[in-house]
């Protein structure tokens, strides 16, 4: 019970009191007063007789009825005792309260060693596990508030600045490779004042002279050396410095030189002996500098400009990076991107258009080179990007004319021998190119589909040959897949060509009843290419690469490189292969699009010649084709004639006209019709009368109207003239009177 007053809280309802007060109003409220109201006014005057009737009953009920005042009085006795009670009830609850609470420190004393510890234990468990929370809020209060930062700059800024950046590179080039000091990067002396207390002054260097004898003589050569060294670094040598130096010497070794050392005789000596000595080291110090300027400048002429104006020609470009590494040809081009972009003036998007077409010549010369240098054409290639990027109509254009050169070459050949050899190395490197600046995944592209079509050319319309030839096609079958890795066109040229190089590389006796398809002959001599002479060369045989080199006209002269290079193409064309069968795994004529080749793997290929790396490769690609499952199901005549279904012959009535005609025989319809074209003519006829009339109406009506118009005219002119006539006659009348 205790607990339950020191918990009771300490207030009282209010509302409540005005509940009590409103239900004692509406009890004591006299309605008999409003019933006697209504009656006397609304009740049609029999209010007052029943009044009358009535008295006697309404003395009575006034003795038990109590007045406003009574109730009043009432209400407010009650009121007072209830506040009377509500404050013996606090005086009671506050005297529990404090009862509570001096019990409460009594037990207080006897649980306050285990709170103590519970607490302690708390504190502990507290700080070595704080909260995650807590360490999360305290991390972000320590953290670093964002900073804002500078709008993004647009594609002309970027490069304004960087042509700004380029010239001042190139003027301080410039002047150093002119010999000039950097007069403006050198820190001006600070304007001091008379007030100044020179409180920041710190002592750089140590400007004491060290006192050293030499042969037991004063050694004052190191001395004059450091004063000419400073006189020469300086910016300006002023002829009272240099007195006020000398002086100061001299008065120092005044000092320093003891009087029982040295004689009158012995000073001049020294002082002949060390003007001499100023002079071959004043004379060697300028050597030193010579030497050092000119090193300076060799340095600064061997180093590359920061800006280049854009070539105007194909030689000029040339001469640009002739006799330059990889590296400085490549920095080279890329600031003459940089100094002539096009946000910077109107003509450079001609300029740098033009050089797109400089550097396709310029990777024809590279590739003409003792060995060409591939890693060069390679580097280029990202120059070559960038401004295909910025100017696309021109890069197609001028890839276009080269491929336009290349097919007419192509033909030209072919009608003049009737057939064409594999185009050289910069051709090659130009397909290669495309696949790298153009999408090759459209539908149509002006520049990837007429390359498409010449290398397609290249595998149908040129002859293998040689060795290179089986390289250079190896070579256009790589850049096939590459062109249909992401669209997945179907090449069959790319198909027939290497099944034919597979041809070569089985015995021309293994493979009787196949048919070639052109270029290739059945008995060709050369048939058998790549037909390996010496089962011993294939233990030697590492598998790599195809050398690119091969594509120059490089001959190998040893038997045992010759069948490398073999295995290497059958190892190339096998790997094409199993590209293509996982490429066109999805066509419905799979099957038949790689039986041949199949076939030709399974039963005629000489595999047990080779090694075991073309062993494993040759097996996994006839489980990947033999898995394949055929995808549609061929088109078969039925075993028996379908039997047609049942028809029924319609009845053929002939139906002359319709309507309100039918129903009548041949001669009673053509009586109706003459009817309906006489009565068509009637009316016709009618028509063009009626036409006539209003025509011949219409012509009268112009006459009468054009009669009537002549009659007004002349009308008028007659009263005209009478009026003339009149007036003149009264004006003689009126003269004459």
């Amino acid at each position: 019970s205790l607990f339950f007053f020191y918990k009771r809280p300490l207030y009282f309802n209010s509302c409540s009191i005005l509940c009590q007060v409103y239900a004692l109003l509406v009890n004591s409220f006299n309605f008999s007063l409003l019933a006697e109201l209504t009656a006397a006014h609304f009740g049609g005057g029999g209010g007052l007789l029943r009044k009358k009737a009535l008295s006697g009953q309404e003395d009575e009920k006034d003795e038990k009825c109590k007045s406003r005042k009574e109730l009043i009085e009432e209400l407010i006795a009650k009121s007072k005792q209830e506040k009377r009670e509500r404050q013996v009830q606090r005086e009671n609850t506050l005297e529990l309260t404090e009862k509570l609470d001096s019990d409460w420190k009594e037990i207080q004393a006897f649980l306050s060693h285990k709170n103590a510890k519970s607490e302690t234990k708390h504190k502990v468990e507290e700080k070595v596990k704080p909260d995650e929370y807590d360490m999360i809020v305290r991390e972000l209060g320590f953290e670093m508030k964002a900073q804002p930062s500078g709008r993004m700059k647009t594609e002309e800024e970027l490069a304004k600045e960087e042509q700004e950046r380029l010239l001042q590179l190139e003027a301080d080039r410039l002047r150093r490779m002119h010999g000039e000091d950097e007069f403006d990067t050198k820190k001006k002396p600070k304007h001091i004042s008379a007030d100044d207390l020179a409180d920041g002054f710190i002592l750089d260097k140590d400007d004491r002279r060290l006192l050293s004898y030499n042969d037991g003589k004063l050694n004052i050569e190191d001395d004059k050396n450091e004063e000419v060294e400073e006189s020469t670094e300086g910016k300006e040598d002023d002829s009272e410095e240099e007195e006020s130096g000398e002086e100061s010497g001299s008065e120092a070794e005044a000092i320093d030189s003891p009087s029982d050392l040295d004689s009158d005789d012995g000073s001049v000596e020294e002082t002949s002996a060390g003007e001499e000595q100023k002079k071959r080291n004043a004379g060697n110090k300028n050597k030193l500098q010579s030497k050092e300027q000119n090193a300076r400048k060799k340095a600064t002429t061997s180093e590359l400009p920061y800006t280049f104006a854009a070539p105007g020609s194909y030689e000029q470009l040339k001469a640009l990076l002739l006799g330059r590494t990889m590296e400085e040809q490549l920095l080279v081009i890329e600031r003459i991107q940089k100094s002539n972009h096009p946000s910077l003036a109107v003509e450079n998007r001609a300029k740098l258009e033009k050089l797109f077409g400089f550097l396709l010549e310029y990777i024809v010369e590279l590739t003409a080179r003792e060995p060409p240098e591939l890693k060069t054409i390679d580097q280029l290639v990202l120059s070559l990007y960038d401004l295909c990027q910025m100017f696309p109509d021109a890069a197609s254009n001028h890839m276009k004319l080269v491929l336009q050169d290349a097919s007419h070459d192509m033909e030209e050949i072919l009608e003049t021998r009737g057939r064409a050899p594999f185009p050289g190395l910069d051709m090659l490197i130009y397909l290669k190119t495309i696949a790298i600046l153009f999408p090759t995944s459209d539908c149509w592209h002006p520049v990837v589909t007429p390359s498409m079509v010449y290398m397609s050319q290249l595998l149908t319309k040129c002859p293998v040959t040689s060795l290179q030839d089986v390289v250079k096609g190896l070579f256009v079958c790589c850049l096939f897949l590459q062109y249909v890795s992401v669209s997945q066109r179907y090449i069959p040229e790319l198909v027939n060509f290497l099944l034919r190089i597979l041809h070569m590389a089985v015995p021309s006796a293994g493979v009787q009843g196949h048919t070639l398809m052109h270029p290739f002959r059945s008995l060709d001599k050369n048939g058998n290419l790549l037909v390996i002479s010496e089962a011993a060369d294939t233990r030697t045989w590492q598998k790599q690469n195809l050398p690119l080199h091969m594509v120059i006209g490089s001959k190998e002269n040893s038997r045992t490189e010759v069948n490398h290079l073999r295995l290497s193409c059958i190892d190339t064309c096998l790997s094409l292969v199993k590209r293509c069968a996982a490429l066109y795994g999805l066509l419905p004529s799979f099957q038949e699009i790689m039986k041949p080749i199949q076939m030709l793997l399974s039963q005629h290929m000489p595999v047990s010649e080779y090694p075991a790396q073309l062993q494993e490769l040759h097996n996994s690609i006839l489980t990947q084709l033999e898995a394949q499952e055929q995808r549609y199901q061929p088109l078969v005549c039925e075993k028996k004639k379908p039997v047609p279904l049942k028809l029924f012959t319609p009845k053929i009535v002939k139906v002359l006209e319709f309507g309100r005609k039918q129903g009548s025989n041949e001669r009673e319809q053509e009586r109706k019709c003459l009817l309906h074209r006489h009565k068509r003519e009637l009316k016709g006829a009618v028509r063009e009368i009626r036409k006539d009339n209003q025509f011949l109406a219409r012509m009268q009506l112009a006459e009468i109207v054009e009669r009537d118009s002549e009659r007004k005219r002349k009308v008028k002119q007659l009263f005209g003239s009478l009026a003339e006539q009149e007036g003149s006659w009264k004006a003689m009348k009126r003269k004459k009177f």
